[in-house]
């Protein structure tokens, strides 16, 4: 007993030192990022709350009239996002959400109670499979059903091919957790037809929606009107402060926002994430496509940069970003290109890597990068010399 007890207390020690470890170098990243000269994206999230409160009054004056009375449950600004939305995306109507987790369990429900089936076919790494807690059946009797695998979304013949019956099928646009991948708009058609042929709805968990008009080369209410109903978020592509909307028939929505009543999520007063959410359609929408097309560029100067440091089996994924996000894979723990990428930026104010690595495998790790407006200041050849410099960091791979 006293034998398991010292290595249970050893190995407490070990992980709380490992814990505090972690906590150190994500607070150094986020003090990083926010000293940083240059950087690809600079996120609203990390200013400070006088920061954002400036910008959000100084920026809503233009896009509301701050002198209006705020909203109570959902009405004035609140009702008007959801026009806007419901316009941009050519839907009948849309509701607001606290979170884009309520919208999808609100919107999946509605349509298993009409459809008569419970099952959601979805890929592996879709959102609510991954990061919910599983909160499509513990909390919405809901059943995932697991389709298509890898790196791209379920193809029409995996759709056709499902054994099992389901009454929606989940399409997430772009597929996040492998890469912010997307399928070509014939492939997207052919995957809704094919889950037509089986009588399921489609619901698009577009919570990054407003940066794929790009790579299909239509506008989003073409996009939005291949499915039956359709989540967005305001934070995560437009730069709000949270909120999703769920959009699709009036009589889908109407029932929606009851069971966003029983979720607890009618509350009493939203104008702040509503007018940032306002806000961010009005300014970064309409950048999107530039931060995409740039993406493309910093993507292909990563791989160069990589290639000519002589960096064994560096990765960018997809070698052609679909969205202004994507991955790059390197041959190090986690640990070690974390910290090299702190460093660069706290003895040089360039921040080439903003963001967390995981690992999944032995001696890999992956980041995800994004290019906002701060990463259209970069030129190739910027981002080549940050990767000698950021390589230079590294510990020899010979």
């Amino acid at each position: 007993m006293t034998d398991t007890a010292g290595q249970h207390s050893e190995q407490d020690t070990e992980q709380g030192a490992e814990r505090s470890a972690q906590e150190r170098l994500r607070a150094r990243r986020a003090a990083a990022q926010r000293q940083a000269r240059r950087t690809l994206s600079r996120g609203g999230w990390g200013s400070t709350i006088r920061e954002r409160l400036a910008h959000l009054t100084e920026a809503g004056a233009e896009v509301y009239d701050l002198d209006e009375p705020a909203d109570v449950y959902g009405n004035r600004i609140v009702a008007a996002l959801e026009e806007r939305v419901a316009g941009l995306l050519g839907t009948e109507a849309a509701a607001f959400f606290p979170t884009g987790t309520m919208a999808q369990q609100v919107a999946l429900r509605c349509w298993a109670a009409r459809t008569g089936n419970p099952a959601v076919a979805l890929h592996p790494l879709s959102h609510p499979e991954v990061h919910e807690r599983h909160a499509f059946s513990q909390v919405s009797g809901l059943r995932p059903v697991r389709v298509g695998s890898g790196s791209q979304l379920p193809t029409a013949a995996e759709i056709r091919d499902l054994e099992e019956p389901f009454g929606a099928l989940m399409l997430e646009l772009p597929l996040r957790d492998a890469g912010f991948v997307l399928p070509t708009w014939d492939e997207l058609t052919e995957v809704v037809e094919a889950a037509r042929e089986r009588d399921a709805v489609v619901h698009f968990d577009g919570a990054r929606l407003w940066e794929c008009a790009d790579h299909f080369g239509r506008p989003l209410e073409e996009i939005a009107g291949l499915a039956d109903s359709v989540y967005v978020s305001f934070y995560k592509s437009v730069g709000g402060f949270g909120g999703a909307a769920l959009a699709g028939p009036k009589t889908l929505v109407e029932e929606a926002k009851t069971w966003r009543h029983r979720y607890g999520g009618m509350i009493f007063q939203q104008f702040p994430t509503a007018l940032s959410a306002l806000v961010g359609l009005d300014r970064e929408l309409p950048r999107l496509p530039a931060y995409v097309r740039h993406a493309r560029v910093v993507a292909a100067a990563l791989r160069e940069g990589f290639a000519a440091a002589g960096v064994p089996w560096a990765r960018v994924h997809p070698e052609v970003p679909h969205t202004h996000e994507f991955q790059v894979w390197l041959p190090y723990e986690p640990d070690v290109v974390a910290e090299a990428a702190v460093r660069q930026a706290e003895e040089t104010s360039v921040m080439l890597f903003a963001n967390g690595w995981d690992n999944p495998g032995p001696g890999i790790a992956f980041t995800e990068v994004v290019v906002r407006a701060k990463g259209l200041e970069w030129t190739a050849d910027d981002v080549r010399a940050a990767v000698r410099d950021f390589v230079d960091r590294l510990p020899d791979k010979a």
